[in-house]
């Protein structure tokens, strides 16, 4: 086979193949005018699927996320005024007391005698005032002398009341009611004032202290509602904020906050770490979206609505944002349509058929 032969086979293959892959592109530049008006109408057919889900009010809360830490309402570590032996301890670690309950008794005998000794002395004080009053009605005596023996008696009930006074600082009491914690002392142990003897705790109710950043301080106001979980506990408690710090703190930039809980079965101990969700606000009719039904666009959002078989493109306006949800504010009403899926292929004035819907209160 000769070189001229060779080089027209290869030509008649090339022709060939690219005969078939341009085919398909010039058919119909060759086919008849049905076969074309067939095509279209079977590509016209087609309706694009989708599915869409048609708006209702919901009840939203608008909520704050933070973390906080579970206080006693009152707290104090309990000391002596006075230095001394103990000589008894009225309480039991993690017991319940009352408030002027006696709990430990420091050493005072020394000023139970002086005690004794001053009522004595007042007494004979009383006495001879007493006598000299009734010299003095009938002149038997000065008022100079009668006003020197009345003063020397308030004297005497002054030092009475300063050795009772002295007394009670050996006397260690409860402040208020409340628990009990571990004690640090025993019988018989010398303390002075800076000797820690145990700490009492108010626990019902406890406070929740939390901080939230500084731009939700004009949201936050006593007497928003707050839910909070601890640690090992499976229940959900509530509390009420009463005391705003009237400050910003500078070097976190938040603002801190204090809330008020019920503990009457002492389930929450001070001191426990809690999720804290502050409830800012509750709206019964709100319209929410489906995260994924909304469109954004440069500086604004959009949505497609399925009205009477056809497709609508309205731009909205969104508020509270939860996990897989957004409030729509404007743009849309309560029963209008939304499609959640086929959003890349459709356009304002396509028909599609709709295949699943739901209403958003039941997602």
């Amino acid at each position: 086979m000769g070189r001229v032969t060779k080089r027209i086979i290869t030509f008649t293959i090339i022709l060939i193949i690219f005969g078939a892959l341009a085919y398909p592109k010039v058919r119909p530049l060759f086919s008849s005018p049905s076969e074309s008006a067939n095509q279209g109408g079977n590509q016209s057919n087609r309706v694009l699927q989708v599915e869409a889900v048609e708006l209702d009010y919901e009840t939203i809360e608008d909520r704050i996320y933070s973390s906080g830490t579970v206080q006693a309402n009152e707290l104090v570590e309990l000391t002596a005024e006075s230095s001394g032996i103990i000589t008894e301890i009225f309480f039991e670690e993690g017991g319940e007391v009352q408030r002027g309950d006696l709990l430990v008794k420091i050493n005072d005998s020394e000023l139970q005698a002086q005690k004794q000794r001053a009522v004595y002395r007042l007494n004979l004080a009383e006495q001879r005032e007493e006598r000299q009053q009734r010299l003095l009605e009938r002149g038997g005596i000065s008022q100079d002398d009668y006003d020197a023996t009345l003063n020397e008696v308030n004297v005497l009930r002054s030092e009475l009341q300063l050795i009772d006074a002295q007394i009670e600082k050996t006397e260690v009491r409860a402040p208020f009611s409340g628990l009990i914690g571990l004690k640090y002392v025993s019988r018989g142990a010398y303390i002075t004032s800076t000797t820690r003897i145990a700490s009492l705790q108010e626990v019902d109710p406890v406070k929740i202290d939390f901080s939230i950043p500084e731009r939700f301080i004009p949201r936050v106001q006593i007497g928003d509602v707050i839910n909070f979980t601890v640690q090992g506990v499976d229940s959900t408690f509530s509390g009420e904020v009463y005391a705003i710090e009237p400050r910003v703190d500078p070097e976190t930039r938040t603002l801190q906050i204090r809330a008020l809980s019920q503990n009457r079965d002492r389930i929450l101990f001070p001191g426990a770490f809690a999720n804290i969700v502050l409830i800012l606000d509750q709206i019964d009719d709100a319209l929410m979206l489906p995260t994924i039904a909304i469109v954004p666009e440069l500086n604004s959002q959009k949505v497609f609505v399925y009205r009477d078989g056809k497709v609508e493109e309205s731009r909205i306006r969104t508020g509270i944002r939860t996990s897989d949800k957004v409030q729509v504010i404007e743009g849309v009403s309560r029963g209008d349509i939304i499609l959640t899926t086929g959003l890349l292929q459709v356009r304002p004035g396509m028909e599609v058929e709709i295949t699943e819907l739901k209403k958003t209160s039941e997602i």
